[in-house]
């Protein structure tokens, strides 16, 4: 008789309801929440006042608190779990943001995006609002997308976890990455346009 892993178990029990499994389930995933909490807050600003273990924990209260999906497992608990992380960080910059309205939008590009640190938290918003603008528009790519820049996962990773070959993830990536440098063009020039007026 084939004995569960104890993530398995916490996970079952979960999607029964018992909200206590996410309790037994944070030891055996906590490392790896951390990690992707440091993943993430690399690409933000220097000096954000979130630290990696308060985004896990912030993470672990939104996810308590909300109506437990049906986790397919480890990886997809930690991708919904990279989501909550990418919701508070864009919540964060929301309000950060709202206090310097009038400031100017600043023009930036998506390598910037991908190789560097986010400069600031209107930065953040508006990655974030393309990224669900490709969200609605392909699902697929803007999970990929998310699990690539948001989650730090490679191309072979995110194969591996959505169980599809790594020659379609790569295409799926390169045509995702286009769609978003399009839309975050588009709405740079278009809040440069609105700036002029």
């Amino acid at each position: 008789m084939q004995v569960s892993h104890p993530i398995t178990l916490a996970l079952d029990d979960l999607a029964k309801g018992d909200k206590t499994a996410l309790d037994r389930l944070l030891p055996h995933v906590y490392a790896e929440l951390r990690k992707l909490a440091g993943y993430y807050l690399r690409q933000e600003r220097p000096g954000h006042t979130l630290q990696p273990t308060a985004l896990v924990h912030e993470a672990y209260f939104r996810l308590i608190e909300t109506s437990q999906p049906d986790f397919q497992g480890r990886s997809h608990f930690l991708g919904v779990a990279a989501h909550v992380m990418r919701q508070i960080l864009t919540d964060h910059a929301r309000t950060r943001n709202a206090a310097k309205r009038g400031s100017g939008q600043v023009v930036f590009s998506l390598d910037e995006f991908m190789d560097a640190p986010m400069a600031s938290d209107s930065t953040v918003v508006r990655v974030d609002d393309a990224l669900q603008a490709l969200e609605q528009h392909d699902p697929l790519k803007g999970q990929l997308i998310e699990m690539r820049f948001f989650g730090g996962m490679t191309a072979e990773e995110s194969a591996n976890v959505l169980e599809m070959p790594l020659p379609r993830v790569r295409s799926e990536l390169r045509i995702a990455q286009a769609w978003l440098k399009r839309e975050l063009d588009h709405r740079a020039a278009s809040a440069t346009a609105a700036a002029e007026k």
